[in-house]
């Protein structure tokens, strides 16, 4: 993987970009309150996805560019890219995003649909996190670890990305209707 740019980084799908974007709250006050357009831009002279907003909560302007992937990926959401692994959310985000979704359904309970679709969220969130293992590897390798969020979880309990925990933890929210 190459170093981390986030100014043209790779967006894979718009539900990537959109969480990537409530990832990173606006600076100046901390709200995701924020109503995105977004299209394709020339930055010199390369083509780009644009992302610009202006925070609800404090007026702050905000943009942030994307590269565009060779090929478009498609599907049911939570859709958040093809087999390679994200170039805007690195694996430990990648499993704050599956733990906080799967934190918030009530546990031994008859799942509804909202409950359901939150569950997908996480176990979409798990894959996104196997993306990052290479062929014949048994963990996420170091370097799919770039912002302190990612490292921090990781370094607290690097056993949660061993393959097998993940492949395990992924099946679980498939026997509990996040199919």
């Amino acid at each position: 993987m190459s170093e981390y740019d986030p100014k043209y980084a790779i967006a894979r799908t718009g539900d990537e970009t959109l969480l990537y974007l409530e990832l990173h709250p606006c600076e100046d006050c901390g709200s995701i309150d924020i109503p995105w357009e977004h299209g394709l831009t020339d930055d010199d002279g390369e083509l780009v996805i644009s992302y610009t907003g202006t925070c609800a909560n404090c007026g702050a302007e905000r943009e942030y560019l994307f590269g565009l992937p060779e090929q478009e990926s498609v599907g049911p959401f939570p859709h958040f890219g093809g087999a390679e692994p994200s170039e805007l959310i690195d694996a430990g985000q990648w499993l704050g995003v599956a733990d906080q979704a799967a934190g918030s359904v009530p546990a031994d309970e008859d799942l509804d649909e909202e409950a359901a679709v939150v569950l997908r969220v996480a176990r979409a969130a798990v894959e996104e996190v196997i993306k990052f293992v290479p062929a014949g590897a048994e963990i996420v390798p170091d370097e799919a670890f770039w912002t302190s969020e990612g490292r921090q979880l990781r370094d607290a309990e690097p056993g949660r990305f061993r393959l097998e925990r993940l492949l395990v933890v992924r099946d679980s929210y498939s026997h509990t209707g996040a199919n």
